[in-house]
Parts: structure tokens; C-alpha cells; sequence
């Protein structure tokens, strides 16, 4: 009896792909296939597939778009103009000059609303604008202290007049219920102004009138800043 070994894999494999060239049909119908058309386009068109390929890259994350958004040029326009303005203030600020009794008419009048208040008005009569700096420094008669200003009423920034325009600055002259001490009346008054720094001289000082009775004034003396609102100032 014949023992009958099996082939190798490998073998069977061979004599099979040997049997089917040796077929028409079967070479035919694999011959119809067509090849795959990735293989087709990669192999024709290796030029267009980069191509395109690196068009897609470049749309997605352009450095152009990135720059024309974030340009260092507006940046820099932008920063050079703020310069450009921050120096213009600043020379505006030195142009201009203070107010005092050179160059503005100050008045001194008492008003029926709030009691114990006088109103002073300082209007700007030169040629050019000036400031009125921090608040006025009162003195009545030969009086020997310093009212204080009311700190509250200090505006955000300086009180500036045009020619012909006008500042205000109220005076609480006494207490309401009569706590104040050392209550006397005043018969002149002396206006004083300051410079840019506090408690600088701003120049020549203005004496206006007082009523012929004068004004009564106590301890409780204060004055606010310099206002450009009539209202306000007679508002503290």
C-alpha cells in the first residue's frame, strides 16, 4: 500500500497559479479589471498632487493672514499717535497760564441759599487761557490763619478758562448753629491764587468788594476748590 504524503502549502499555492494562467477565462477576467484609480492619479499627476496638497496647507494656516491681523505697523501707528497726543497735552498744559488778579475780574457776594455762604466768581478777562489751580487761600482783614478747603469738593481735573469764561468757588463763612468760635465781621477781603504746585504763588492777588456791612465769619471758615459749576461750588 502506497503512503501518500501532503504537499507543502507553498507547493499547492504554485501549481495553483500555474493552472490559472494556463486558463483563459480566468486570466480574461482578471485582465478586465481595471486599476485603481488613486493609483492611476498618483502615478500620472505626481506634480498636481503636491500641488494641491500643499495649497490646502497653506489656506489653512496662512502666515499672511496671521501677520495682516496682527501687524506690528498698526501697533506702531497706533502707539506713535498716542505719543504724539500725550506731548501735545503736555505742551497745551505749559502754554497755558494761571488765572489771578491780573488777568481775571473777581467778585465776592453773599447768597440767600445756603445760609452763612459767599459765593466768589472769577472770570477770565485776558487773551488767553488760564487755570485756576487747586482752591483759593482767603484771608479777612488781618486775619493770622488760613481757611481750609473742603477736600470733597476738589474737582477730577483743573479748572480751565477760556477768555470771557468763568470759575467758581464757594466760602462757608460760619456755623449754622452757631459753634463756630471767634466770630467776627470782615470788612476786606483778600483773594490769593496759587501756581501748578500747592501753596505756590500764582500771582498777583484780587481784592474784591464786600457788602458796606462786611460778612460775619467764625472758626468753622472753609472754601472749596475751584469749580466750574456755580451750583456746585455753592453746594458744600
Amino acid at each position: 500500500m502506497r503512503k501518500y504524503h501532503a504537499l507543502p502549502v507553498a507547493l499547492l499555492a504554485a501549481l495553483a497559479l500555474t493552472a490559472c494562467q494556463d486558463g483563459t477565462g480566468t486570466k480574461d477576467e482578471g485582465a478586465a479589471q481595471p486599476e485603481p484609480a488613486s493609483a492611476t492619479v498618483t502615478a500620472t499627476n505626481p506634480a498636481e498632487a503636491a500641488n494641491s496638497g500643499g495649497g490646502t496647507s497653506g489656506t489653512t494656516g496662512t502666515g499672511g493672514t496671521t501677520g495682516a491681523q496682527g501687524t506690528g505697523g498698526t501697533t506702531g501707528t497706533q502707539a506713535t499717535k498716542d505719543k504724539k497726543a500725550a506731548k501735545s497735552s503736555k505742551a497745551t498744559t505749559a502754554t497755558r497760564i494761571s488765572c489771578n488778579g491780573s488777568n481775571t475780574t473777581v467778585t465776592a457776594k453773599p447768597v440767600p441759599r445756603p445760609l452763612n455762604h459767599l459765593l466768589l466768581t472769577v472770570q477770565n478777562t485776558g487773551s488767553k487761557t488760564c487755570d485756576l489751580t487747586y482752591y483759593p487761600v482767603l484771608r479777612f482783614d488781618e486775619m493770622q490763619w488760613v481757611p481750609q478747603p473742603i477736600k470733597d469738593s476738589k474737582p477730577q481735573a483743573v479748572t480751565t478758562l477760556a477768555p470771557g469764561e468763568s470759575g467758581y468757588a464757594g466760602v462757608s463763612l460760619s456755623a449754622a448753629d452757631d459753634s463756630g468760635e471767634w466770630g467776627t465781621t470782615g470788612r476786606k477781603l483778600t483773594v490769593g491764587f496759587q501756581g501748578r504746585t500747592p501753596n505756590s504763588d500764582g500771582g498777583p492777588s484780587a481784592i474784591p468788594a464786600l457788602p458796606a456791612k462786611g460778612v460775619y465769619y467764625d472758626s468753622t471758615l472753609t472754601v472749596t476748590y475751584w469749580l466750574r459749576d456755580r451750583d456746585q461750588a455753592l453746594s458744600f
